[in-house]
């Protein structure tokens, strides 16, 4: 009987081994890392007129590219709208999800798919014509209001409606381009999405960005992050590191530019984050060097938020809750030790 069941733990324990580095053997495999993102959110995932995918989400996809295949372009990005975005990591269509999806509780222990760390801390806000004269939220009583189907805003909508006495009349739709079309037509007097994204609406879809304004107010907390398949746990926890180290990157002054340089340093934080001591890449199945390629083709969590929705963007968001801790943010990096 004791037999039986040693052998029966080694069996499990193998199926587990091999249920983990399915999707990582997969990619090596392929020579391809299959993203998922969105078409259509300006700052973290949108093509350009060359048909070029960038944004915040579009680069961690790129770093991680770098990081696992040595080359941050060899990715494929494939365009998944509210409805379809988990089923098509559920069925493997993709290998993972990078597209402005918030973590929630129920997302969490339904779906079989693993939330990553957050990489945007966000919240659901409205934007409307100016000349409409709202300047609060409450405000918009029997407001039309123009809000995605399928997404945590369409929820949170309905809910703060009833808890605050607010009739707005929800206008929903199933593809976020024809949301936009329909608000800046003049259909909805409001939109709701989250803030960062409705910041990047007027920017680029709106036919006189001056003519719109975001209030200031949010009613919600969307924590947005990766979504990866349970039961996959080395590549959910590359998915993991890679985040902390874009992080830590930053909070260590190591940028796309000076990476190089300092790999040679003799700071013991900074060798184990690029790999010079402690064989930390190779635990994950990895070059122990993954990180300074990712750093190279990105630059650090800092370089991304800013090249994309930062000041140096058109969006031109402050960092807020998105800063470092040390700077009055939320964004810590679990140390590499």
């Amino acid at each position: 009987m004791m037999r039986k069941v040693v052998i029966a733990a080694g069996v499990l324990a193998a199926s587990a081994v091999a249920a983990q580095a399915a999707t990582l053997d997969t990619v090596k495999s392929r020579g391809t890392l299959v993203c998922g993102v969105s078409a259509g959110f300006a700052g973290f995932s949108a093509p350009d007129s060359q048909g070029n995918y960038k944004g915040l989400d579009v680069d961690y996809c790129r770093a991680l590219a770098a990081g696992v295949l040595g080359d941050a372009s060899k990715v494929r990005y494939v365009s998944l709208t509210a409805q379809n975005r988990f089923t098509a990591l559920q069925s493997g269509e993709i290998d993972v999800l990078y597209r402005n999806s918030t973590q929630t509780y129920l997302r969490g222990v339904t779906l079989g798919l693993r939330q990553g760390p957050i990489n945007f801390y966000d919240g659901q806000g409205f934007v409307v014509k100016k000349d409409l004269g709202v300047k609060d939220i409450k405000d918009l009583k029997g407001a039309t209001v123009c809000v995605a189907q399928g997404t945590t805003h369409e929820v949170t909508l309905g809910d703060y409606g009833r808890a605050n006495g607010i009739d707005w009349k929800p206008l929903v739709f199933d593809r976020v381009d024809t949301m936009y079309q329909t608000f800046f037509g003049g259909r909805c007097d409001a939109m709701t999405q989250d803030a960062s994204a409705l910041a990047g609406a007027v920017t680029t879809a709106a036919p006189n960005p001056a003519d719109y304004v975001v209030l200031p107010q949010t009613i919600s907390k969307e924590p947005l992050g990766p979504f990866t398949r349970n039961g996959d746990e080395v590549w959910s926890d590359i998915i993991t590191w890679l985040h902390y180290g874009l992080i830590e990157a930053e909070e260590l002054g190591v940028t796309q530019a000076n990476v190089d340089e300092m790999a040679k340093s003799q700071t013991p934080a900074i060798q184990r984050l690029l790999g010079a001591s402690g064989d930390l890449g190779s635990r994950l199945g990895l070059d122990n060097k993954w990180l300074v390629t990712a750093i190279k083709a990105t630059g650090n969590y800092g370089e991304i938020y800013e090249r994309n929705v930062g000041k140096a963007s058109p969006l031109k968001l402050d960092r807020g809750l998105n800063g470092l801790w040390s700077k009055g943010g939320l964004m810590y990096a679990v140390p590499f030790k």
